[in-house]
């Protein structure tokens, strides 16, 4: 079994259903399963599926603040001992979440739907005049909440969100299959992690159940594999609302935001 970080993937099967993956120098390594879990830009990917992450309409900017309680007592009493979530009561995908790390350092990221090319217009390399133009779209919310996207002493860094066509599946192709974000991945709703060790977890169940039959394994961990992805994804495919908060605590049917 390979997990597949290759820079390079392409597959050739012998009789015997191995793979063949090259790496780099020319090398290469010939497998009988080959495992696709790495992320988001799956080298692995194009060995099953066209498909390729799109913009999905927002993105994520990145603050930090250091020393938060002595420096900035109000936004560290906001954030609490653990995470914060604002949002726009109007669902339009204005919204932030906050938590905090070790050291009393605060970490957000702050949400904006918006095209690609308006982030363009921004200079992230001037941090205050960056951080003074997404605080701009927060403006009338608590100053305790701009402080997370203002105050900081680092540039914001920006992060756009990509994400796979809901329902992204594949046909059957000998010896190779993915997991996690290589599979599905969505834009983040707290449930990413745990759906990739879920994943993994199934695979190997499904591998332990057919240990003389990789293809029959993998057909019966795909089938549960898409089904169980395309509900993740789609409940993600809306801007949260604070009725989703409260959902994702008191529904248990909910895997996240």
């Amino acid at each position: 079994m390979r997990h597949a970080r290759s820079p390079h993937a392409h597959s050739c099967h012998d009789h015997r259903r191995r793979t063949r993956r090259p790496r780099p120098g020319g090398a290469a390594v010939v497998t009988n399963l080959l495992v696709g879990a790495d992320g988001a830009w799956s080298r692995v990917r194009p060995l099953l599926s066209d498909a390729i992450p799109a913009y999905v309409g927002r993105s994520f900017v990145e603050t930090c603040l250091h020393a938060a309680d002595p420096r900035h007592p109000a936004a560290a009493k906001a954030v609490g001992g653990g995470t914060l979530v604002a949002l726009d009561p109007d669902g339009n995908g204005k919204w932030l979440v906050a938590h905090r790390e070790k050291s009393g350092v605060l970490r957000t990221y702050i949400t904006l739907a918006k095209p690609q090319d308006w982030f363009a217009t921004i200079d992230f390399t001037d941090a205050a005049a960056a951080a003074e133009r997404i605080a701009e779209e927060y403006d009338g919310w608590a100053p305790e909440l701009t402080a997370l996207i203002t105050a900081g002493p680092t540039a914001p860094v920006l992060r756009p969100l990509h994400a796979l066509p809901v329902g992204h599946r594949w046909d059957r192709v000998p010896g190779v299959t993915l997991l996690g974000d290589a599979a599905h991945l969505s834009t983040p709703n707290g449930a990413g992690a745990n759906l990739a060790m879920q994943d993994g977890a199934e695979l190997g169940k499904a591998l332990a159940a057919h240990p003389d039959d990789i293809e029959t394994a993998l057909t019966s961990y795909e089938q549960a594999l898409f089904p169980r992805s395309a509900a993740a994804a789609a409940e993600v495919a809306h801007h949260p609302t604070p009725q989703d908060v409260i959902n994702f605590f008191t529904d248990r049917d909910h895997t996240g935001i």
